[in-house]
């Protein structure tokens, strides 16, 4: 397994070894050593049809850090920094995750979290460190041009309700004491 560093300091690209034949492949998709500094608690898994667009998400009380790989399909996965006083508030990093690629992505409790879906439909799955609580849900509009995301795809994504009235990072609710 090789962890490559992004933009943001603490957001990292895992690409894990894969072992492969003429059978299929073998490949270890987490071990405990790789985050001795993590406990993750809950594990999900969502399938989603080409163009939904889930995010950017995040929890204020209950902040999760996120280890995220795609099981099936090709998504584009982004962080985005949210603590304010960071260096690098209101920046992204994004990496596209495939079950070609077989790459992971981490993104630490304190970003914004979201992802495109780039193939017809796609899997993804991915470890918490925190449990999802409802009431504390937030989000941050997709095509904030504060942020301004290189989204790969044209048109106009599938949105959830609560995703289609997120507010500007500048109107969001965010995290004052993460640093």
């Amino acid at each position: 397994m090789n962890i490559v560093e992004t933009n943001l300091p603490g957001v990292q690209r895992i690409l894990p070894d894969v072992f492969s034949d003429e059978r299929g492949f073998f490949m270890e998709t987490f071990r405990a050593n790789w985050f001795p500094d993590v406990s993750f608690v809950q594990d999900n898994h969502s399938k989603s049809v080409k163009h939904t667009l889930r995010g950017l998400h995040y929890q204020l009380k209950h902040p999760q850090g996120k280890l995220v790989r795609v099981n099936q399909g090709e998504v584009f996965d982004v962080a985005v920094d949210i603590r304010r006083g960071s260096e690098t508030f209101g920046q992204w990093a994004g990496s596209i995750l495939s079950d070609t690629n077989k790459e992971a992505f981490w993104v630490p409790a304190g970003f914004a979290h979201g992802f495109v879906v780039l193939s017809d439909t796609a899997e993804v799955i991915y470890k918490c460190t925190d449990y999802y609580t409802p009431g504390d849900e937030f989000g941050i509009r997709w095509d904030d041009p504060d942020i301004g995301i290189d989204w790969p795809f044209d048109g106009q994504p599938l949105l959830s309700g609560k995703d289609e009235i997120a507010p500007l990072l500048a109107g969001a609710q965010i995290y004052e004491d993460m640093l």
